[in-house]
């Protein structure tokens, strides 16, 4: 007997250009009010960490028991990943000492175990195919890893003492040059979309890390100098006016 497949509508946004857009500026936000946590209220990262992650877990439960998609639910987890992912991050590189390519390698090969878990368990890591409880905590599982690594990567990349010395504009070209790369390969071959997916997920959080460190670190350090906190309001108003402006549709689920 021939299986059917069953289309109906997911609690993940619909991939648009919009979806794409304010997931960079929700990772900048991530850089921007993390850093405003943990260093200009100096809580330090582990405290920040701990704060972010209670965020999270609250969200992300919240989020997984609603019954379809609430766009500012939804984003909000996304910024919730973003905030908690720069102090995680920042507290795997510098408070235990292990250093950018450290923390980028140990964040890598968890997002690796995540993604292979998430396919062994349940068969596909597509979006397409989150269509129960267990697959969305695979979901979030693997974007917060995917959060943190991209917070480590863009450190390494753009911190001119202890990384590759690229500085936040260089940084951030590099990773938009990546995300380049991957449109053109969406746009003219056949390359998977759902590896596709993943890579620009993760290539979108340094590049919104390198943003949000170019809006707010020194002049004499490459930046603009902006408040951490005006330039997390500034995103957040824009994310928000996204959200209300534009209605956004939830993503077409397959199962069987």
């Amino acid at each position: 007997m021939q299986s059917t497949t069953r289309t109906t509508l997911g609690k993940v946004p619909e991939l648009t250009v919009l979806f794409w857009i304010i997931k960079i500026v929700a990772t900048t936000l991530g850089e921007t009010a993390g850093d405003a946590v943990t260093m200009s209220m100096n809580l330090g990262y582990l405290i920040g960490t701990a704060i972010f992650l209670a965020i999270f877990l609250i969200a992300v439960a919240a989020q997984i028991r609603a019954t379809k998609f609430h766009a500012p639910l939804f984003w909000f987890v996304i910024v919730a990943t973003t905030t908690a992912g720069t102090t995680l991050a920042d507290f795997f590189d510098r408070s235990l000492g292990i250093g950018y390519a450290g923390g980028a390698t140990v964040l890598a090969l968890l997002l690796a175990g995540a993604l292979l878990w998430w396919r062994k368990a349940l068969g596909s890591v597509s979006i397409n195919r989150i269509d129960s409880r267990k697959a969305e905590v695979f979901y979030w599982m693997t974007i917060m890893f995917s959060q943190t690594l991209g917070t480590a990567l863009g450190d390494w990349f753009a911190d001119p003492e202890k990384g590759l010395g690229l500085g936040y504009q260089g940084s951030a070209l590099v990773f938009a040059g990546g995300l380049t790369v991957i449109a053109a390969l969406y746009f003219w071959t056949k390359t998977s979309r759902t590896a596709l997916f993943w890579a620009a997920f993760i290539l979108t959080r340094p590049l919104g890390a390198a943003v949000g460190d170019f809006l707010d670190k020194p002049v004499a350090s490459g930046g603009l100098a902006m408040s951490r906190y005006s330039a997390s309001a500034c995103l957040a108003l824009f994310i928000i006016a996204s959200i209300v402006l534009v209605r956004q549709r939830a993503e077409a689920i397959e199962s069987k």
